[in-house]
């Protein structure tokens, strides 16, 4: 009798599996999660495209051997989510994007004849905290315990914040009213208010992690120091795109 029991246990167990489909299978992540997840954490790397509109990068680029795309860098993001709906998160982030670059005056050389050079540091890094919306769902449960996540999961998002900066140009440099060569250094560093909207898509490759891939178009300007008298404010906005790994928690 405990027999028949047991064999009557197995089929139920064996048609409850059976009743996901290939193509519902096939649409989520592999294996699940004990409940559905409180949030994420995503690291992922990149390149963050500088706008450099400003008329400080437009100087530069005249009077030195840089052009706007060196001011354009490899770029770090860190995002801490937290689920508020099945399909919306808000999230802190922390991104860096850190450039430096040699350079030499374009027109004029030393009394040896030399190269007049120069080092140019741009530094950008905003901290923020928005709202990331989710364009389908994230995952669906399975009874009362059990959380499978999609296979996609595409998403738009905003944010605002603040971003320090810092732009540094060290080295030797020309007194165009006396033609005479020096070595200093020029410097203008601080925050700046920012914001910036995203789309993204994660991709599961298991219940517990994701591959995640982001675009993001970035809104920021800042003063300059006493250093750099007479130029308008520099223009810090720029758009980024990146790739890394989420791990839902």
């Amino acid at each position: 009798m405990s027999g028949f029991r047991s064999a009557i246990a197995l089929g139920a167990l064996a048609g409850a599996m059976s009743a996901m489909s290939p193509a519902r299978a096939q649409d989520m992540g592999n294996g699940f999660l004990f409940g559905a997840p409180s949030g994420s954490v995503a690291v992922r790397g990149g390149w963050a495209v500088a706008r450099a509109g400003s008329d400080l990068f437009s100087f530069t680029t005249d009077q030195l051997t840089l052009k706007r795309g060196d001011f354009s860098s490899p770029s770090g993001d860190f995002d801490l989510a937290f689920n508020v709906t099945p399909q919306t998160q808000i999230v802190a982030s922390v991104s860096a994007a850190i450039r430096s670059k040699r350079s030499e005056f374009r027109h004029f050389i030393d009394n040896n004849d030399l190269p007049i050079e120069q080092t140019t540091n741009f530094v950008r890094v905003p901290i923020t905290i928005g709202v990331r919306r989710y364009l389908t769902s994230t995952g669906r449960s399975i009874g009362k315990f059990a959380w499978i996540p999609s296979r996609f999961a595409p998403y738009v998002g905003a944010a605002g914040g603040v971003m320090y900066y810092r732009f540094r140009q060290s080295g030797d440099f020309v007194d165009f009213k006396t033609m005479d060569v020096f070595a200093s250094q020029y410097e203008s560093d601080g925050w700046s208010a920012t914001a910036n909207v995203q789309t993204g898509l994660d991709y599961s490759i298991s219940a517990r992690f994701a591959l995640t891939g982001e675009a993001r178009y970035v809104w920021a300007k800042a003063p300059l120091s006493q250093d750099f008298s007479g130029f308008q404010s520099l223009d810090l906005s720029g758009f980024s795109t990146s790739i890394g790994v989420a791990v839902r928690y």
